[in-house]
């Protein structure tokens, strides 16, 4: 496939965020006219709706998702991929906007340098259930993701199907491992994702230096593009390496129906 080259270029940055998002349909995924994953888990980010091509069909793809997630909290995703109208065939039948989420992106040429504590090394991580296990348990709490999911979600991580398209760093200080980055690779485009740094260690660059290292392995393998989906405490740290916002996702909370008289 041949590499993007244009951060404008916004189609293949949202093909390579869906592949990413419905690698964690553990239990179901589908992409069609509205795609959707299913991890299974009591958390709304590891289920969703990524997308939906027909805004006719927003109250009865609605009930459709509903029905699959099965009380399971989702999220919807609306972006630039999104039929026109969906946003307010949603909101008229009672989602709430939970936030907005900016689509930035950079030439993996023209990231600049960030400086984290000297004493830091970034590395990439192997599938041992040991390395993967530190990986997920350093990323959760950025999350806000209960303890009680790790073990699933270590599950979850060691079974992707796209498992080739994808390199995690993990970076470690003082004999710990303090932050993390995952790098997807897509439709020609490095998409950058779980970039997390522990509570204790932030404000000294970690997540910039995991986000370069991400970027610049992708410009290694011959990718000329990265993105991301930022959020609002990581904008900042993103424009300082040099990405761009190029577009936005709106992410809602679909009402349970009620119940039946």
């Amino acid at each position: 496939m041949t590499e993007l080259t244009d951060i404008a270029d916004l189609e293949p940055q949202l093909a390579n965020c869906r592949d990413y998002w419905l690698g964690w349909g553990a239990q179901e995924r589908q992409d069609g006219c509205l795609s959707l994953f299913r991890s299974g888990l009591a958390d709304s980010q590891v289920n969703g709706v990524m997308r939906l091509r027909d805004a006719d069909r927003a109250e009865e793809a609605v009930a459709e998702a509903v029905k699959r997630f099965d009380s399971l909290p989702f999220t919807w995703w609306v972006g630039p991929d999104s039929a026109p109208d969906v946003r307010r065939r949603l909101v008229d039948g009672g989602a709430r906007e939970e936030g907005v989420m900016p689509i930035m992106a950079v030439r993996t040429d023209q990231v600049l340098h960030a400086a984290g504590p000297d004493a830091l090394r970034v590395r990439p991580i192997g599938d041992s259930l040991e390395e993967l296990s530190d990986w997920v348990r350093t990323y959760s709490p950025s999350f806000g993701l209960a303890p009680e999911l790790h073990d699933d979600l270590v599950r979850i991580e060691r079974g992707r199907t796209d498992a080739g398209r994808i390199t995690r760093f993990a970076g470690r200080l003082d004999g710990q491992t303090v932050g993390t980055a995952l790098l997807y690779v897509a439709h020609g485009v490095a998409g950058i994702y779980v970039v997390t740094t522990d509570f204790s260690r932030r404000r000294q660059g970690i997540g910039a230096v995991l986000t370069q290292a991400a970027v610049q392995a992708a410009r290694e393998n011959g990718l000329r593009v990265a993105t991301l989906q930022a959020t609002g405490d990581g904008t900042p740290v993103y424009r300082r390496l040099g990405f761009t916002v190029v577009g936005e996702y709106e992410l809602f909370e679909v009402p349970a129906p009620e119940p039946a008289q």
